[in-house]
């Protein structure tokens, strides 16, 4: 009796076949909608911030006062392709990557 039971919900969940296939569209459908929020609450911003930084990288000059990633607060003396020399004290400068400059100083932090 068991048996026949069991066989009866089988052969019934086999005849709505094209309901299957529905229900696995929709059970898709909340990681589209995570991934569209992940997109634009974490990817989209990221590359804004990534292009900016690009084009203050590209416009850096010569004599533009610079803060690096590491903090160290300096102006540019030489540019190179790759790197930038910057003057950090009177008689010191350093080299580095032009990718660990972080950003360009304003004018108001100079009065600190």
């Amino acid at each position: 009796m068991m048996m026949v039971g069991m066989v009866s919900v089988a052969w019934a969940e086999g005849l709505g076949g094209g309901g299957s296939t529905s229900s696995s569209l929709l059970s898709l459908v909340p990681f589209v909608l995570i991934f569209v929020i992940f997109y634009f609450l974490l990817i989209l911003p990221q590359q804004k911030r990534q292009k900016q930084q690009k084009a203050m990288l590209e416009d850096l000059k010569k004599g533009d006062k610079v803060i690096t990633a590491s903090g160290f607060w300096g102006t540019i003396t030489n540019l190179g392709k790759e790197t930038v020399t910057l003057q950090i004290a009177d008689n010191t400068k350093v080299k580095i990557q032009k990718e660990h400059i972080a950003r360009i100083r304003a004018e108001d932090d100079d009065k600190e």
